[in-house]
């Protein structure tokens, strides 16, 4: 019985960690961290982003696809403190794997910070700090001179107090890049698979998502847009407005068209003009509308990113605040080893 009490604590914890208003509209039960971008310059653009070519490690977790030769010998640390004392960190490595193909490798840990353990009826029994490890390895293919497909499977270990299971998931993606008009298409399908060991005799879903991004510039304005379409195995994603948040508001169901829509649609822009240094903007929806009912700040759904290279390393923030009472930063450092060795 020991065990529903933890559950109930980090359901509870995760309403203002991972947004589980979001994730009950969706019908996802577990596993949404693996939603949490690596990238800052991703962060920075919405959170969502499949099809951005550049040359960002942190990409690869969007879309496997993504990766290619021209990251061979790259390194990505990355860490981000999220809502509340959630605190994220990875490590990931690229090589080049003949004339069309590359691999990469990584880790990402997910710590959810201490909290009260206890019993069902309520009473404390002490504390625990719940976390998750995901190990990934991806390899992507040049299929012709415009069109890479990638695939990226992942191993994840769960501890919640006393109680662990393990989990196997898998990406796969396509990229189309016309580079003479710097235009990007990808389709993902993402986080295919399920639990191998159980927490008990219940079985958690991962967050399974078809997902299909849009990036390019126009000539030589050196503002490059992006669009990503996500949750696209279901339409409706109704979401619960608490108006002005009084005791005499009544909260309404919010489920019209638009809404649906936009809930599905991930808004960036990102600044091209030199490689040493970047700003990107974004805009989501969905963050917004689920922080309805935690008081959101005029900001949330926003997030700003920049980047800038410092002699061989590049190194990258990222800014979110998506309800009033928190404020997410990410930090990205990054090299190229060759870039030493070549010295």
């Amino acid at each position: 019985m020991k065990f529903y009490g933890i559950v109930r604590n980090i359901a509870l914890s995760t309403v203002v960690l991972l947004t589980t208003a979001a994730h009950a509209a969706d019908g996802s039960t577990a596993y949404t961290f693996l939603n949490i971008t690596s990238s800052s310059k991703v962060y920075g653009l919405g959170g969502v982003n499949i099809s951005l070519v550049d040359d960002d490690l942190g990409i690869v977790d969007q879309n496997p696809a993504l990766l290619g030769g021209e990251m061979d010998n790259q390194i990505l640390l990355d860490y981000m403190h999220y809502l509340g004392g959630s605190n994220f960190a990875g490590l990931r490595y690229a090589r080049q794997a003949g004339e069309h193909g590359a691999w990469s490798a990584a880790i990402r840990y997910f710590g959810y910070g201490s909290m009260k353990e206890t019993l069902p009826d309520g009473s404390a029994i002490g504390t625990f700090s719940p976390k998750d490890l995901a190990f990934s390895g991806a390899y992507s293919h040049d299929i012709t001179d415009n069109l890479r497909g990638g695939i990226d499977l992942k191993m994840i270990y769960s501890s919640y107090a006393d109680y662990t299971a393990f989990a196997l998931s898998t990406d796969l993606g396509l990229n189309y890049y016309d580079s003479e008009r710097d235009l990007s298409l990808s389709v993902v399908v993402a986080n295919l698979g399920g639990q191998v060991k159980r927490f008990n005799e219940s079985y958690d879903r991962l967050p399974f998502d078809v997902r299909l991004g849009w990036s390019q510039s126009f000539g030589t304005f050196p503002i490059r847009f992006s669009i990503t379409a996500w949750n696209l195995t279901k339409w409706h994603l109704p979401f619960v407005e608490t108006g002005d948040g009084s005791d005499s508001a009544e909260p309404k169901i919010k489920d019209s068209f638009s809404s649906n829509l936009f809930r599905h649609l991930v808004f960036g822009a990102d600044l091209i003009s030199s490689p040493n240094f970047y700003l990107g903007l974004g805009y989501n929806y969905k963050t917004r509308t689920d922080m309805s009912t935690y008081s959101r700040s005029l900001l949330s759904g926003f997030s700003l990113a920049g980047g800038i290279k410092v002699k061989n390393f590049n190194v990258g923030l990222a800014l979110a605040q998506p309800h009033s009472g928190a404020t997410t930063l990410m930090f990205n450092l990054s090299c190229n080893i060759n870039d030493f060795l070549n010295k």
